[in-house]
């Protein structure tokens, strides 16, 4: 399956009676080359589940490290994988690009840029709800009754806050060690500060704690799944959950917040809970 004859299939691999695929494409709301990674579950797709990496992720991080695919091909869902950030010669040329940390690998936190130089390629939550995710909904015949969000750390944050300021997008909602409050925190104020400006008044459209705190009424009826390590070196100073948990009570959100003894931040926590999420979105799109 490829979504359009522009997606390039770079590779796939048999997985679980399904098959996982790698693509590259000409991406109209970036305007350079985006990747990203697919899996197609036995018989087709019942549902779609959109899953955002974090910080230094690609494309394959999730994909080979999560272990999703075996329960995701129980229960039918598809799993779509996009890189971080825009990539290639153009990003790296761009002013303070050579930090790999700083704004221009790996570091996409979800939004559109407003801010030079990054407006002009920095602009993922387009890239994601404008085009690539309705390409692969068409593809796959899924519906947003049938698609669901997640996400980890930076990913986290992306799923929260796409899911909060698209209503209807998506059926359901879940992150792992997401960064709950980043207007809070060193990660995403330098985040904020380089894509949004220096006016924090434009910080909380894109900070998932202030915009559940804004609904009107619990966005997520099913309820938001949330896990968290408590060995996460970055929880106190960088991840701030208590901030979405007290945001959720403000508008009477249900909110699934697991909280783990002896965990960490990294994948081998990922690949301990991912089948519980797998589960959830499964159970709020009705498979």
């Amino acid at each position: 399956m490829t979504p359009t004859t522009h997606h390039e299939l770079l590779s796939e691999h048999g997985s679980f009676g399904g098959v996982q695929r790698f693509y590259r494409h000409e991406s109209q709301e970036i305007g350079l080359p985006m990747r990203y990674a697919l899996y197609v579950p036995p018989g087709g797709a019942k549902g779609l589940l959109v899953f955002l990496a974090g910080l230094t992720c690609t494309e394959e991080t999730f994909t080979m490290k999560a272990g999703a695919q075996r329960r995701a091909a129980e229960l039918g869902l598809a799993l779509l994988m996009p890189d971080t950030s825009p990539r290639g010669d153009a990003v790296s040329a761009l002013p303070g690009a050579t930090d790999a940390w700083d704004f221009g690998v790996g570091a996409g936190f979800y939004l559109d840029a407003t801010q030079a130089p990054w407006a002009r390629h920095f602009r993922m939550e387009s890239y994601l709800m404008k085009e690539l995710l309705p390409q692969v909904q068409a593809a796959l015949g899924v519906k947003a009754s049938r698609t669901g969000i997640s996400g980890h750390s930076m990913g986290g944050h992306g799923a929260l806050t796409l899911a909060l300021r698209h209503p209807g997008a998506f059926a359901s909602l879940s992150a792992i060690a997401p960064i709950a409050a980043p207007s809070r925190c060193p990660w995403g104020v330098k985040a904020f500060t380089g894509y949004l400006g220096d006016d924090r008044d434009a910080w909380p459209a894109h900070d998932a704690s202030a915009l559940m705190a804004r609904q009107p009424r619990p966005p997520y009826p099913g309820g938001v799944l949330v896990d968290q390590g408590l060995a996460d070196k970055f929880l106190v100073e960088q991840l701030y959950p208590e901030a979405l948990e007290s945001a959720c009570a403000t508008v009477g959100q249900d909110l699934f917040l697991r909280r783990h003894d002896g965990y960490d931040h990294g994948y081998y926590f990922i690949a301990s809970v991912i089948d519980h999420h797998l589960d959830h979105h499964a159970r709020q799109m009705g498979l």
